[in-house]
């Protein structure tokens, strides 16, 4: 999200002029405002896997990823992010989706001092698949509200966020009410446009699927986490490289989190590489 900015630049020249008769300041002149910064950005990215709260979305794969954010200087955002994706495929035999396809709004503003933003809003997940689910309970689309406090401490920018499923989660039979709380944060080296970068979060899966007497959150609730360097090469461009892993559970020799047809861990520590640019 970006904050409009407004500057206005004043140059004042003065020039004498003087005869025996009298003496003329010129008029002082102005020049042009710089221009306001544009309130739609848009990025794409290339990842070597595309991780989400620490869970491979592309089955270990690679996966290409972009999108655009509105942001209006009230502090209002909206935007949209997408992402080739394999995961989906692993719910049922018959259902298949290549995409992932994020809707989000809400609210972005400094209240209570500058440079700590308060942020709320609304995620629509969006999975356009091919194929009938054996349930409609396994639907993988999922709304999340959340809200998130931002922080900026000199070097150090981050924020500490809380989201809420009001929807079934990512697939999950009954389990509505799971939430997600996680803590980012990023330290700006000064050196060569390098920031470190680090993230923990915990994975709350709730209630229980129909007919079992076992807990989604017995099986599918873990805590994931990240550390990892960003340079940024200006103009946009920016490599990242990170370092994920999580605790997802291993059932009866299985992973809770895994690719059926090869049984790998989706969840699995793991190095990943992303190149993005801005616009």
């Amino acid at each position: 999200m970006k904050t409009i900015q407004k500057t206005a630049i004043a140059l004042a020249a003065s020039g004498l002029f003087a005869t025996a008769a009298f003496a003329q300041t010129a008029p002082a002149a102005e020049a042009p405002a710089a221009p306001e910064a544009s309130p739609i950005t848009a990025n794409v990215s290339l990842t070597s896997d595309y991780r989400y709260r620490g869970i491979s979305q592309s089955n270990l794969k690679p996966a290409i990823q972009g999108g655009f954010d509105y942001a209006h200087e009230s502090g209002f955002y909206i935007g949209n992010w997408n992402s080739s994706i394999t995961w989906v495929n692993n719910l049922s035999p018959s259902v298949s989706s290549g995409v992932e396809m994020d809707f989000y709004a809400g609210f972005k503003k400094d209240l209570i001092a500058e440079g700590f933003a308060t942020d709320i809003g609304v995620l629509q997940y969006y999975y356009p698949t091919s194929g009938n689910f054996v349930s409609p309970n396994v639907n993988p689309n999922t709304t999340e509200i959340y809200a998130a406090q931002n922080f900026t401490t000199g070097p150090v920018t981050g924020f500490l966020k809380f989201s809420y499923a009001v929807t079934n989660t990512f697939g999950n039979q009954n389990s509505s009410g799971s939430f997600y709380p996680d803590l980012t944060a990023n330290y700006d080296t000064g050196i060569w446009g390098l920031a470190l970068n680090a993230h923990v979060g915990y994975q709350y899966i709730a209630g229980t699927p129909t007919g079992s007497t076992t807990s989604n959150s017995s099986v599918y609730s873990y805590t994931d986490w990240k550390f990892g360097v960003t340079k940024d090469f200006g103009g946009g461009l920016s490599l990242a490289a990170a370092y994920i892993g999580t605790n997802a559970k291993k059932i009866d020799g299985l992973y809770a989190y895994s690719n059926p047809t090869t049984n790998k861990n989706n969840g699995g520590n793991t190095g990943v590489l992303t190149l993005t640019k801005t616009f």
